[in-house]
């Protein structure tokens, strides 16, 4: 049972974050650019013109309810880590995967108590937990998922979060590659999200174990318990 509120806190975590970026973004009088806009513009509390890395015009009605889901992303994320024991190898592999992704938790979290124009600083470092101790968890993760747990999970997270680990220094080096900021921004972010919402769906389809439903092997305690 455990197990399974972890997977549903990822899938609820992440599809109620898509959800009202949708929602927020849709409000905006001025068109939203997920290419030019950065995702926290969608939290900024004031309006106007916004500077680096790539100036932009900024107003999002809907703020409040946007850095709402930040911290629900962010409360449910780390309910999903500490609930799903069982997908994790049993030591420091696992335990170290585990805790990249409650420290990425953290970062969507106080992302949205501090939005961008209230607190930079702050707002800064739960990017900084988000995207890269987040990457890094994905990486992790993919030496850090238990044995009987499908391959194809520890591929798609060594390759998702190569990819977004990437994507997080070509951001730091301004280096959109034709993405724009925001884009560039949404390839260092999304992996990790996605992966988690995906892992959550096959984990509560009982398929996260590859072609065989996948039980929780239970201790030998736990074995006599129920007996």
């Amino acid at each position: 049972m455990r197990d399974r509120l972890g997977h549903a806190a990822w899938v609820v975590a992440v599809a109620q974050f898509f959800v009202v970026h949708g929602i927020a973004e849709s409000a905006w009088s001025r068109p939203y650019s997920w290419a030019e806009h950065n995702i926290s513009d969608l939290g900024n509390v004031t309006c106007g013109p916004q500077g680096g890395p790539q100036p932009r015009y900024v107003c999002s009605p809907e703020h409040t309810l946007m850095n709402g889901s930040f911290v629900v992303l962010g409360v449910l994320f780390l309910a999903g880590a500490v609930l799903t024991g069982t997908l994790w190898r049993r030591g420091p592999a696992g335990a170290a995967a585990r805790a990249a992704l409650g420290a990425a938790a953290t970062g969507f979290a106080l992302a949205g108590l501090a939005p961008a124009d209230v607190d930079a600083h702050l707002h800064v470092l739960g990017a900084a937990l988000a995207m890269g101790v987040g990457n890094i968890g994905l990486l992790l993760a993919a030496a850090g998922l238990a044995d009987r747990v499908a391959r194809p999970w520890r591929w798609a997270a060594a390759a998702s979060g190569t990819v977004a680990a990437t994507a997080c220094g070509l951001l730091l080096y301004r280096q959109p590659l034709g993405l724009g900021m925001g884009g560039m921004e949404r390839v260092a972010a999304y992996p990790l999200l996605l992966w988690a919402f995906a892992l959550g769906l096959a984990g509560l389809s009982g398929r996260a174990g590859g072609g065989a439903r996948f039980t929780p092997v239970r201790r030998p305690e736990e074995r006599e318990r129920c007996a």
